[in-house]
């Protein structure tokens, strides 16, 4: 990371990657901590996988949030037909000419549309990525992008959504009930609407990895955690994600074929007070001359609530919370501030 920061984000226009020959500098990594990655293949590694359907599946999932932060869901319960008209729909928007794709720019004041990597803000260098971000129905965008034929593309994302929306719902049931949550406080933090927007709590994020003269002096999506309660992530690429570890520095994940990748954000490791971990991740771009694209599915608790580390009141051993309690909306202000940085901003 650097001082030296790039406009906001919603103020810079992805780059016209179809007519790139070489890398411009504005998207030159190389000579900086993040363009190591060159990893031997020995170091490439398999995530837990757990099985929806296993009897111990709480147990599994909590086991692997504790030691990884990160787990590959099977029988998950998403169709693989609509993955795969979901990554249709994708695909064919990342494939419009620039000029339509700026039609549904994500200018400020707004949330959704087509888009860089939010937090760009933070780093002097742009990335090799292209996004577009959907939050509930994606009508008013898609009308800028195919003006006689958007429903039916429309009726794809929603209902990718709400099959994701399911999944969560049950995924942060089971990692509560491990870390001994009572059900009230999951009624809480499982509210559907936000009742002062009316809004949904959930974020969709396709993101476009184009092909690239160099792909070794550029990064597909640099260093970060996620602020969601949970991110659940379909790849469609077997590599490029990496993942940090204090001991070996950077991994690469092999992912397993027909799983979701579930790793846990900012606002879980608060409420599991350290006993998960938002851990930092990349995408790093292959050598090939293929777009790859993944879709990210983010996973949030109402913005008007607080949350806190749930500390079990009548545990043998007492908890100390080691982080203050936030309001969900102003976490991400604060991250902000702290340049991506929200959790030690909140350490006791």
């Amino acid at each position: 990371m650097t001082d030296q920061k790039l406009p906001p984000a919603s103020l810079v226009v992805p780059l016209d990657f179809d007519s790139v020959q070489t890398v411009p500098e504005s998207h030159l990594w190389a000579h900086t901590d993040e363009s190591s990655q060159k990893i031997e293949s020995d170091k490439i590694v398999s995530i837990p996988v757990v099985d929806l359907n296993d009897d111990n599946v709480m147990e599994l999932i909590g086991k692997a949030c504790e030691e990884w932060g990160m787990f590959q869901l099977i029988n998950h319960g998403i169709p693989k037909t609509l993955i795969a008209e979901t990554e249709e729909v994708a695909q064919c928007l990342f494939a419009l000419p620039k000029s339509q794709k700026m039609k549904a720019l994500q200018v400020p004041g707004t949330s959704t549309g087509y888009c860089i990597a939010r937090f760009s803000k933070y780093y002097e260098k742009l990335m090799w990525h292209e996004g577009f971000t959907v939050i509930g129905s994606p009508v008013d965008d898609f009308k800028k992008l195919w003006p006689s034929d958007y429903q039916r593309f429309c009726d794809k994302m929603e209902e990718y959504q709400l099959k994701m929306k399911a999944l969560g719902d049950k995924l942060t049931r089971l990692i509560f009930k491990f870390l001994g949550i009572s059900d009230e406080e999951m009624v809480k933090l499982l509210s559907y609407i936000d009742p002062t927007t009316r809004k949904p709590h959930m974020l969709l994020r396709l993101n476009s990895y184009p092909p690239c003269p160099d792909p070794s002096k550029v990064i597909g999506l640099a260093t970060h955690t996620d602020t969601s309660l949970l991110t659940m992530l379909h790849q469609a690429r077997k590599y490029g994600l990496q993942i940090f570890n204090e001991k070996e520095g950077w991994i690469p994940l092999a992912r397993k074929s027909d799983t979701l990748i579930i790793n846990i954000g900012d606002l879980l490791q608060i409420i599991s007070n350290g006993r998960f971990h938002s851990i930092p991740h990349r995408v790093m771009i292959q050598e090939t001359e293929e777009t790859t694209m993944s879709m990210a599915f983010f996973y949030y608790p109402p913005g008007h609530l607080n949350v806190s580390p749930y500390c079990k009141p009548l545990s043998e051993t007492p908890q100390t919370p080691i982080y203050k309690a936030v309001n969900v909306k102003e976490y991400f202000t604060i991250k902000a501030n702290n340049l991506g940085k929200g959790i030690a901003a909140l350490t006791i």
